[in-house]
């Protein structure tokens, strides 16, 4: 419970002396008299300065399905004459809330949804001039651990999804009885139908998935009139206790409806039988819940998932919306995929305003902030150097093309023939200044190699040319020793 006090007035002493002339006379001589005197000049008929405040009343946690929570405008009770309450909550359409005539906000059967950040302004006279102050609060709801986890097993002769969905329809409705009577709340979570082991062909078995929550209509009926400090203690007991009357419901209702037979114009006559009944006690949040530690009072409590972020049922970590995706609620336990062709620039988007087109994206919009303006300032002058060195590249191209010419390659060609006739020989090279009967470099390769050899053969062409002429006397001139045709036969 909050804090009470009071707000109380001094009574107005000091006369009205006259008009605005008359008084502004004396506040001088006031203002002179405080300043001669060294104390701070304080006018007591002064009217406050501002006539609004702001205040931050807090972080409230209220528990899923309390049955009544009353959070008053002002943490501190205030005694003013004909006062005036006004309730808004943020990131909500505007809708009407049901205050008492005290100004307190009533929650009725809390939900998820009704998280978020909360405001009340209380208006009121005072001394003729109008005041208001506001209250701002983040209420956010919270639910401690405990669950149950029921599995029902069904003998039935037939596996129809239409006599199925019957028989479950029955099973829920002959249920909610023992829902309001045990202040819990059952959900069908999962049903599979298989055959049985024992007779395949004509014995089915259907298995039903039940989720026991311990949060029915009234379950805190008992911790009502405990305070902040100690009401979660009374949470978790009551929580272990209805979750052990439930067990104990269950068991026993279904040795009481051991077979369900259903009946009809449109489905065949036909049993569900129980074999079995399972249960599993669970402490896990419920979906949109995480355990953020929040709540110092109790560490282990599920708190609900802000907007931007979810909770997937059977997990206890509330987790931001990945990339394409938004929550703008509290406690929500999937996030919202974006429309078609759009997505989100950073994971935990909390609004449909944060999806962009996907050539939007984030990657997009960073390397084009990423471009330094001197890159943008020097990209001309690197496009010029470029042309120039393109020009420059194609003009010494075309002069080397020019200069090598059909008959310029023809010279090149015979010049390397001539220097492997040469060093075949052992002829040196003849320089520029050989007389004009050595005729033309290219004859050289016309030369008859028998002609060098010598021995018993004889040359087949007659005489030698002049041109072989002067090449063999240009070889006795030589150093390198020359064997003649005597020689050779010496040395044999």
């Amino acid at each position: 419970t909050a804090q009470r006090g009071r707000m109380l007035y001094v009574p107005r002493i000091w006369p009205d002396v006259g008009g605005p002339k008359v008084l502004g006379t004396m506040q001088i001589l006031t203002l002179v008299l405080c300043s001669c005197s060294g104390e701070t000049a304080a006018l007591p008929w002064d009217l406050p300065a501002n006539s609004s405040w702001e205040h931050q009343g807090g972080v409230v946690f209220i528990h899923t399905e309390s049955s009544l929570y009353s959070l008053p405008c002002s943490p501190i009770e205030m005694e003013v004459a004909h006062p005036t309450y006004r309730w808004v909550q943020d990131r909500a359409a505007s809708r009407l809330f049901s205050v008492t005539k005290e100004g307190h906000l009533l929650f009725q059967h809390f939900q998820a949804g009704n998280s978020g950040n909360y405001s009340c302004t209380i208006s009121y006279m005072k001394h003729g001039v109008p005041v208001s102050q506001t209250f701002h609060y983040s209420v956010f709801g919270y639910h401690v651990l405990g669950g149950l986890d029921a599995v029902l097993l069904f003998h039935s002769k037939l596996c129809e999804d239409e006599r199925t969905k019957r028989f479950l329809q029955d099973l829920q409705d002959k249920l909610r009885q023992l829902e309001i009577k045990q202040h819990c709340k059952l959900h069908l979570t999962a049903t599979f139908c298989f055959p049985s082991l024992n007779n395949p062909s004509d014995d089915f078995i259907v298995q039903v998935q039940l989720e026991v929550s311990p949060f029915g209509p009234y379950w805190d009926e008992h911790c009502n009139s405990q305070d902040a400090e100690t009401v979660t203690d009374c949470y978790h007991k009551t929580v272990r206790h209805n979750l052990g009357q439930v067990q104990l419901a269950l068991t026993r209702f279904f040795k009481e409806h051991k077979s369900f037979h259903l009946t009809g114009p449109d489905i065949p006559s036909s049993n569900f039988t129980n074999e079995f009944v399972g249960f599993l006690k669970t402490k896990q949040c419920s979906g949109g819940y995480g355990q953020t530690k929040q709540l110092q009072r109790c560490l282990d409590c599920c708190i609900v998932c802000p907007p931007g972020t979810s909770s997937p049922p059977k997990t206890s970590q509330c987790s931001p919306c990945p990339v394409g995706t938004y929550s703008p609620i509290y406690g929500v336990a999937f996030c919202t995929p974006c429309k078609d062709g759009m997505i989100t620039r950073v994971p935990g988007a909390s609004s449909m305003m944060d999806c962009v087109k996907k050539e939007r994206t984030k990657q997009a919009v960073s390397i084009v902030h990423r471009i330094p303006v001197l890159i943008l300032i020097m990209l001309p002058a690197l496009l010029a150097l470029n042309f120039l060195f393109i020009l420059s590249s194609c003009y010494w191209f075309y002069r080397e093309y020019r200069v090598s010419s059909p008959w310029a390659s023809k010279i090149t060609g015979r010049t390397k023939r001539m220097e492997m006739v040469t060093s075949f020989f052992r002829i040196p090279r003849q320089g520029p200044q050989a007389g004009p009967d050595a005729g033309p470099a290219s004859d050289t390769s016309d030369v008859d190699i028998s002609a060098s050899q010598g021995g018993n053969e004889e040359p087949t062409g007659g005489a030698p040319s002049p041109a072989v002429t002067s090449n063999l006397a240009a070889v006795t001139d030589e150093t390198t020793p020359v064997l003649t045709q005597e020689d050779r036969k010496d040395t044999f």
